[in-house]
């Protein structure tokens, strides 16, 4: 059986964090492997030094860039190194469904890293399939969690019903998104685009850009009654799926609207791209005349008409856009597009999994490290925030994601180590915000050294409350 395997977890803290703080028994499904993990003293600015019985710093500067790649790569290849999965799920037919969904989780991972693999041309990248594998991922850990849940309660309560055995569904691109698979949804799109053809057909017409773009516009935002919706956050219409499904789209989500745009173009030829202009993303058919965008008829130019009213009010920097301006932005590649999807689905499952804790940032602590009134100078572990274990993980899983598109990113890979701290898996954040302080720069990588210092602390004291806890101090 395939396991779920995260960076610097152990099979405890792994199924911890994966049963949302369901005190499931372990009996439920066979423990997988253990994962092996590289020793603390490999992965950062700090040995232990037995000697003494505490941690030195081994060097003044930064950790070499090299090395760091490297350690990188190991990181990143054992984030990535995921069995074929489809084939193999057919076979045992008397796996649970929580059993199952465990393998759907590795098995969209996989699939989302080939598409988005560096050997693949960014051109040839499907957004619609790399958002999917999202989906489906996400959506395989909460039905995983509903059924340990499930499990959980029959264990306590035997009157209850057993939970199915029987598989509906024989691989990963067959579990449903909102009634459809990802197959489906992709069929959604094709049926989309044949519609705007249809469209174009009555209008006996030639391939005129603006005719064109008049087309799409009136199949997506009046037949399909596609929209930007002026919620500020909406979980339900954070992935590709549910805007297709809803047809609408919250302010953190829009550029979801923005992906099926270019995707149901892309299906008729005609290339739609996209810039970032301040928080929002905005798109535009790549033209050599960009001066026919901002002719304005009928009320609205083909800029606005494509982006909708937000390019009119004056409050959006895309207020200020004109053809010249325009040449003058940075064109987002397909990868892009994917990490401002990811972030978006960051920052939402941050936001739920610390809304008892109004106002917490992922940076927090490490602006309070220098402070001595502080209580998280005690090194005690009890005092990091108690977050929604679900929600932390959503968040977490999007962000390993992240770190497969730009692993170099230093900005990616400390908010990751932090989501770690926060998930308490401190050997692991030393891990990865060790590495971090390599490629920051360096008035950052001053803030990360005392704070990753106090993590080695927290993670010894927390190995003696735990003696069966995996990397224990073993005292001859």
């Amino acid at each position: 059986m395939l396991g779920v395997s995260s960076p610097g977890v152990n099979h405890k803290q792994r199924m911890m964090v994966m049963n949302g703080g369901v005190n499931a028994s372990s009996r439920a499904m066979p423990a997988p492997a253990p994962v092996v993990m590289a020793s603390l003293g490999t992965c950062g600015r700090y040995e232990f030094d037995g000697r003494k019985g505490c941690w030195s710093v081994y060097g003044k500067g930064k950790m070499n860039n090299l090395t760091a790649t490297t350690r990188i790569a190991a990181l990143e290849k054992r984030r990535m190194s995921i069995s074929p999965a489809c084939s193999a799920l057919a076979e045992p037919r008397n796996l649970s469904r929580a059993s199952f969904y465990k393998e759907v989780l590795e098995a969209a991972r996989e699939k989302f890293t080939q598409e988005i693999s560096i050997q693949s041309k960014d051109k040839d990248i499907s957004l619609a399939k790399a958002l999917l594998y999202v989906a489906v991922e996400d959506e395989a850990f909460l039905a995983f969690n509903r059924e340990i849940d499930a499990l959980s309660l029959h264990n306590e309560r035997r009157d209850t019903p057993s939970p199915s055995n029987v598989k509906e569904w024989d691989c990963m691109e067959a579990v449903p998104l909102a009634g459809k698979n990802i197959c489906e949804w992709l069929v959604e799109l094709d049926a989309i685009a044949k519609e705007v053809e249809a469209e174009l057909v009555s209008r006996d017409i030639g391939c005129d850009l603006v005719e064109v773009i008049d087309a799409v516009n009136k199949v997506l935002f009046e037949s399909r009654g596609f929209k930007r919706s002026s919620v500020l956050v909406d979980s339900k219409c954070l992935y590709l799926h549910s805007v297709l499904s809803s047809g609408c789209a919250s302010v953190l989500a829009a550029i979801l609207v923005s992906v099926i745009y270019i995707e149901v173009c892309r299906r008729l030829n005609l290339t739609i791209v996209g810039s970032r202009i301040g928080g929002e993303f905005f798109i535009w058919p790549l033209t050599g005349n960009p001066e026919e965008l901002f002719k304005v008829t009928s009320g609205h130019s083909l800029f606005g008409a494509v982006n909708g009213k937000c390019v009119e009010d004056l409050r959006s920097m895309a207020s200020d856009i004109n053809s010249n301006s325009l040449l003058g932005l940075d064109i987002a590649t397909n990868r892009d597009i994917i990490g401002v999807v990811l972030c978006n689905l960051i920052r939402l499952h941050w936001k739920q999994a610390s809304r008892t804790n109004y106002g917490l940032m992922l940076v927090s602590p490490l602006r309070s490290v220098h402070k001595v009134d502080q209580k998280f100078n005690k090194n005690d572990g009890s005092d990091v925030p108690l977050l929604r274990p679900q929600e932390l993980r959503l968040a977490i899983m999007a962000s390993e994601r992240l770190l497969i598109l730009q692993p170099h990113n230093w900005v990616f890979r400390r908010d990751y180590g932090m989501m770690l701290y926060y998930s308490r898996d401190y050997e692991a954040a030393v891990q990865e915000l060790s590495i971090c302080m390599a490629f920051a720069p360096e008035e950052e990588a001053e803030v990360l050294e005392p704070f990753v210092g106090k993590l080695h602390l927290m993670r010894l004291e927390s190995s003696w409350k735990s003696p069966g806890q995996q990397g224990r101090l073993i005292v001859p």
